[in-house]
Parts: C-alpha cells; sequence; structure tokens
C-alpha cells in the first residue's frame, strides 16, 4: 500500500494538480537544503517526493486557500 493515500491527501488539498504542485516545490527544498521537518527516522519513505508527501499528510506544511 503507498503512504500517504491520496484520499487523505485530497482531505488535506482541493487537487491532484496542486498537490502536485506542493509536493515538487518541498522535494526540491529538500534536496537543495537538506532540512526536514520531522527526525529521518520518522519518515517511511527515503525519497524526497515521498517524505514531502508524508509533512503534507502530517500538516507540517501550511497549504493557503486562494481565498485567504
Amino acid at each position: 500500500m503507498i503512504y500517504p493515500s491520496i484520499d487523505k491527501l485530497l482531505n488535506i488539498v482541493d487537487s491532484k494538480y496542486e498537490l502536485v504542485h506542493i509536493a515538487a516545490r518541498r522535494s526540491k527544498q529538500i534536496a537543495k537544503d537538506g532540512y526536514l521537518q520531522m527526525p529521518e527516522s520518522e519518515y517511511k519513505s527515503k525519497k524526497n517526493i515521498g517524505r514531502a508527501l508524508e509533512e503534507v499528510s502530517e500538516g507540517l506544511i501550511e497549504i493557503k486557500k486562494k481565498d485567504e
């Protein structure tokens, strides 16, 4: 099973396209500066894109709505 679940992520983010954009930007940040928001041992994924999705799932990335 893929972690985190796409269903759980889409409850946090409005669309799949926005989710891809957020995860890609965060993944590039991780690759550039190496900063992780959780201890490395707590991530299930070894790849930056998976870690970015885990951060979205845990609510560590603030997602601003267009209305705000």
